[in-house]
């Protein structure tokens, strides 16, 4: 069995007052080289070398969570702040150019090692979170969302962004869930055996739900909630803030220590104290 589980996502980037609420700005300054004659797609924020970002940078920050020895944000796009020093830091240099969802990351010349690259994934999160795995190759038309493999015993899930297609149509929708095991009613939470939790956190969109790996204390939370940029707090998704708050003061009662957004940084708390007191944290901001 395969369980897809996706939340609504704009066609295109976000207003930037729906963005994540930054609580302090720390703006990176790569140094400037000028722009290499022969390649005008070269931002001229990007240091001298292999690697560059071009000026169709979205700002997802897909690239600076998964190679950050790489890539910073610098003017609102992100460059390259520093050149690969390792081949292990290539390889995560390269599997960010293979997930950027614009395209937007090159390399001066091409690299014979791309298909090993690619052959990296899905690739594992975490030595603590066996059998996670982050999909890559992310879609512009959901503003560079992450996508997660769950491989489990009892049947693999996938936690992916909604399909505007299928829900264009309550009929289609009925026509093509006819023979779904199960549909959610109600406000949940719903378990899926006895490893998997649904928890409706309506917010950033009406039907936000997140996934709590309860073995592996790991929530999925979508579009609504990530670690910031700049620190380990947390931040908002914003959409309909009453009731996101609402949704997020939920999450105190949850037993989880690892933060996995559909946006932006994941993070693992020391322990479920350390997660409560950064969501009360981010309650109090935005009381404030």
């Amino acid at each position: 069995m395969a369980l897809s589980l996706r939340a609504a996502a704009s066609l295109a980037a976000p207003p930037a007052h729906l963005r994540p609420r930054r609580r302090a700005t720390s703006m990176v300054r790569a140094t400037v080289s000028p722009p290499p004659a022969l390649d005008s797609r070269r931002r001229p924020q990007n240091v001298s070398g292999e690697f560059f970002v071009d000026h169709r940078c979205i700002d997802c920050a897909t690239c600076r969570w998964m190679a950050p020895e790489v890539f910073k944000r610098v003017d609102d796009q992100s460059a390259v702040a520093a050149q690969p020093t390792s081949e292990e830091i290539r390889t995560k240099a390269l599997q960010a150019l293979l997930s950027c969802p614009t395209g937007s990351i090159h390399t001066d010349k091409p690299t014979e090692d791309i298909l090993q690259v690619q052959n990296t994934f899905p690739l594992p999160i975490n030595d603590d979170l066996p059998g996670v795995y982050l999909c890559g190759y992310h879609s512009e038309n959901s503003y560079g969302a992450t996508s997660y493999l769950i491989v489990h015993p009892e049947g693999n899930i996938m936690v992916d962004r909604f399909s505007d297609n299928l829900f264009c149509s309550q009929p289609k929708v009925e026509d093509i869930t006819a023979d779904a095991e199960w549909k959610l009613t109600g406000n949940g939470p719903w378990n899926i055996g006895t490893d998997f939790e649904l928890i409706h956190t309506p917010g950033h969109t009406e039907g936000s739900v997140c996934l709590l790996y309860k073995p592996l204390k790991a929530l999925f939370t979508g579009d609504h909630v990530a670690k910031s940029e700049e620190s380990d707090d947390l931040n908002l998704f914003l959409m309909y803030m009453g009731v996101q708050l609402d949704s997020i003061r939920k999450l105190l009662d949850v037993d989880f220590e690892w933060f996995l957004p559909g946006h932006g940084y994941r993070i693992r708390y020391a322990d479920v104290y350390a997660k409560n007191s950064a969501i009360e944290a981010l309650l109090a901001d935005y009381r404030n």
